[in-house]
């Protein structure tokens, strides 16, 4: 089967978040099953666009309005992904270091997605199944249908993945002239709420919609920011499949990035050894419990919580307790973080960006993972914490609730039920006890250590999904 996935983000190329991991991932385990997998992404300009080698497999140029851009399609010479790599080169466009954040972002993704789609109709054959991931890319099912120059692709099935239900990609429908001309009649299925709705439409028009975790399907029928009914409508042809991890990149036995590896045999001598590294980085005392947060510091994620919960935490443990954050996000939250480096000096720090040998370590030397998500759709972190021996601490909700069982009942984590400064403080204070009692906390890491969450099964759903939408066409 010729696959083709088609994302905004695909780590090591150009990430954000979860979704680059998927993308990266996912993939490279469904070629391992022998199938034929294109990824096809921005060209943003990259430490991996600027250090590795590329050739133009296509070039041509995409109307968008009375607007004309040149564009360029590369591919990776080397597979050295695991699967093919093309990059849709738009300078006027992509040729910025961030991925997303920009006034021209509707106009960037919409040339993005049409560029995609005149390449594929100009190859000699047309893909059996195409995985549409977030909004970024919600527009294509519509275009393949009603598009007339796409008229090959009307028989091709397609999904679309929905990493985060929250981000929809609205725009006016004073910019309908940049999709290619379709039939009018079919105007009203571009639009939800008064607007241009990128994610509505691809759920829409879609063969089937996955959401990364079943939890996370479930809430979408109930909160989705707006969307609730259209969720509810599709219901039928939507599955929930809970998202893997590339083992062999997270995998604390052969991480590049440690300093030490070890392995369930003997994690605690070689977590010991990691965190010894990283509290000697951060100036913080390696015999105390390590509590960290590891991501984007956004309402979201709890992040605004992390401020006032850490103070407290870190005054009811006075000085037995250390906690460091990575992460960026809002100016205000990293501010208040930052505010705390004064008043707990020698017991917490912060390393405000994104580093990712910096994440690795923090996953391998960490004793306990903060995750006060309000809404996680599946959540990579507390399964990297749990392969590198780090117990997650983690709200109920979204693919949290489905990866993460409190200790309390035989479990892997620690579990909280609400996204509130009490619920963190009274779940790192169970944490503190835990910690204390050697032998069941050695207990609880080492189960965490021996779940497989790796692709193998969720790549093979996401086949078992295309062959029933081809099989419907």
């Amino acid at each position: 089967m010729e696959i083709f996935h088609i994302s905004a983000e695909c780590y090591p190329v150009a990430k954000v978040g979860g979704l680059a991991d998927v993308v990266g991932a996912l993939p490279k385990y469904q070629s391992k099953a022998a199938h034929e997998l294109r990824v096809v992404m921005p060209c943003y300009e990259t430490k991996f666009r600027n250090e590795n080698d590329f050739e133009c497999v296509h070039w041509g140029t995409v109307k968008l309005g009375n607007f004309n851009f040149p564009f360029s399609v590369l591919k990776e010479t080397t597979d050295k992904l695991g699967f093919e790599l093309y990059l849709m080169e738009i300078p006027e466009l992509f040729d910025r270091k961030d991925v997303y954040g920009y006034e021209d972002d509707i106009e960037r993704f919409v040339a993005f997605q049409i560029a995609t789609l005149d390449w594929i109709i100009g190859r000699a054959s047309m893909p059996d199944v195409i995985n549409c991931h977030d909004h970024h890319t919600g527009l294509i099912p519509f275009m393949m249908q009603y598009c007339h120059k796409y008229h090959k692709l009307l028989n091709t099935p397609s999904m679309i993945t929905i990493h985060n239900g929250l981000y929809q990609g609205q725009f006016n429908f004073d910019k309908l002239h940049y999709l290619p001309e379709f039939d009018l009649s079919h105007v009203k299925i571009l639009e939800w709420s008064h607007c241009i709705n990128s994610l509505a439409v691809g759920v829409k028009c879609a063969s089937a919609v996955t959401t990364v975790s079943p939890s996370y399907l479930d809430e979408i029928n109930q909160s989705a920011n707006g969307l609730e009914s259209l969720f509810n409508l599709v219901r039928y042809k939507s599955k929930g499949i809970l998202n893997g991890i590339d083992t062999q990149v997270w995998d604390p036995a052969k991480d590049k990035m440690l300093e030490k590896n070890y392995s369930i045999q003997n994690f605690e001598k070689g977590k010991q050894e990691n965190k010894e590294i990283l509290c000697g980085l951060f100036n913080l005392d390696p015999t105390k419990p390590l509590f960290s947060f590891i991501g984007r510091l956004w309402d979201e994620k709890g992040g605004d919580l992390l401020p006032q919960a850490s103070a407290l935490a870190l005054s009811e443990n006075y000085k037995n307790i250390n906690i460091l954050i990575l992460g960026s996000g809002s100016g205000y939250i990293e501010n208040q973080l930052n505010s705390l480096l004064v008043d707990y000096k020698g017991n917490y720090n912060t390393f405000i960006g994104y580093n990712e040998e910096l994440a690795h370590l923090i996953y391998a030397g960490a004793d306990f993972l903060l995750m006060p998500s309000r809404v996680e759709p599946c959540g990579l972190n507390q399964m990297y914490s749990l392969r590198y021996g780090t117990i997650p601490i983690v709200r109920r909700t979204g693919g949290l609730q489905d990866t993460v069982i409190d200790f309390g009942d035989d479990g892997n984590g620690i579990c909280h039920n609400q996204a509130s400064v009490g619920d963190i403080c009274y779940s790192i204070q169970r944490a503190v006890n835990l910690y204390n009692d050697k032998e069941h906390l050695n207990k609880i890491i080492k189960l965490g250590m021996s779940i497989d969450h790796s692709w193998e099964k969720a790549s093979q759903e996401y086949i078992d999904m295309y062959n029933l939408i081809r099989n419907k066409i």
